[in-house]
């Protein structure tokens, strides 16, 4: 086992060793050394990050399939790299959303997601034709043959 003088101090000066011990310590069941502290922090900001992805993969696919219904004028341009963008962010979404929980959080995130995603095609595009609720099921979004 890896000797160190602090957990906290390894923490603060080296993050990649500190992980490097603590999964030592976790694997070896040393939880009498653990740097509880720091753990529980880096576990619960590994949830976080999981969830931010999936808020911001969805965002951008719900933008897409905004600005690729409704943005006629540049449709003809733009239409197979918005398809691309489209089919990028279902595959990122689908691995994430392998989990339940994350699959839930989508769910109580869409409304709040469409409204951001709304906002940020109406400016790219300048157009006011977006609806002002999400027009599109979580299964028509998450399909990847569906395109409006």
């Amino acid at each position: 086992m890896i000797s160190v003088p602090s957990s906290v101090s390894l923490y603060e000066q080296d993050y990649v060793e500190w992980l490097d011990v603590t999964l030592e310590q976790l694997q070896n069941r040393d939880i009498k050394h653990l740097d509880w502290t720091n753990l529980m922090e880096e576990v619960e900001a590994l949830g976080s990050e999981q969830r931010h992805k999936v808020e911001s993969y969805l965002i951008q696919l719900l933008k897409h399939l905004l600005l690729y219904q409704y943005w006629e004028s540049e449709k003809l341009y733009c239409a197979k790299v918005w398809k691309d963008e489209i089919d990028i962010f279902r595959i990122e979404l689908a691995i994430l959303l392998r989990s339940k929980t994350l699959s839930n959080y989508t769910l109580s995130i869409l409304e709040n997601s469409y409204q951001r995603a709304r906002r940020s095609a109406k400016i790219k595009s300048d157009l006011n034709i977006f609806p002002v609720t999400c027009p599109y099921s979580m299964e028509q979004i998450l399909d990847s043959n569906w395109f409006p």
